[in-house]
């Protein structure tokens, strides 16, 4: 796997899963992030390599869309604009980025191995707080019982 950082393009699966969005007519864009999201929710033993890479990929042009989500800037990503994002493909995105760091998931084991593992997760934790944003704490209680 060529990888040259920890961002969800930075790396040749990311984006050549990026090129591939380029060369899909637009109105069949939102299902070609839909096939990578749903790709790595349905895997069942193993998460390999390539579709872990594609699912943070395209959920990081999910978070894009949604507030407080960065825009997709590195050369590596997309040059065509992605179609506005529905709610169920947010959703999906949470369940994908879920399946990519947990047990038996090639991508995460391999970041797992590097000194840069932790930070690897922290943007895929940035990731998916934006996707599926806590909601505000009160600091204190607006009334009591």
């Amino acid at each position: 796997m060529g990888t040259w950082d920890i961002g969800p393009f930075e790396n040749d699966m990311a984006a050549d899963f990026a090129d591939a969005l380029d060369e899909t007519p637009h109105d069949q864009r939102e299902g070609v992030v839909l096939s990578a999201l749903t790709q790595a929710i349905q895997a069942q033993d193993y998460l390999e390599c390539p579709e872990g890479a594609e699912a943070v990929a395209a959920a990081a042009l999910i978070a894009a869309q949604c507030p407080g989500g960065e825009p997709v800037s590195t050369s590596y990503g997309p040059d065509e604009p992605v179609p506005t994002i529905t709610d169920e493909l947010r959703s999906l995105a949470v369940d994908a980025l879920d399946r990519v760091v947990a047990e038996n998931s090639e991508l995460a084991d391999l970041w797992d191995e590097t000194v840069d593992g932790p930070a690897w997760r922290n943007s895929v934790r940035r990731l998916r707080g934006v996707l599926d944003p806590e909601p505000e704490r009160l600091e204190e209680p607006l009334f009591e019982l």
